[in-house]
């Protein structure tokens, strides 16, 4: 299979997997134990899980937007050669 027929490339899959791995830890950042009927646990509402988390699984989550966007420039300079050529030449 030609490379030129993949949708993605080498960078946007590493991008996406970074993306995964923060949004991956702001959940982790989210879990913990929570409030029973027996004993109230005031640690439900920390700035860790209420602020701090969900930025992080934000951040994680337009990371993964860019890296479906992200398109690396291209190397090869024959085409912009090429279009000069067909200009100059009317």
């Amino acid at each position: 299979m030609n490379k030129r027929n993949l949708a993605f490339g080498r960078m946007n899959y590493i991008l996406l997997a970074i993306g995964m791995a923060i949004v991956i830890f702001g959940f982790i950042l989210m879990s913990g134990g929570g409030s029973s009927e027996q004993a109230y646990d005031p640690e439900i509402f920390s700035a860790r899980r209420i602020k701090v988390a969900p930025l992080v699984c934000l951040f994680g989550f337009v990371s993964i937007v860019y890296a479906v966007v992200y398109k690396p420039k291209e190397k090869h300079t024959d085409l912009q050669e090429g279009s000069q050529d067909t200009i100059m030449s009317k």
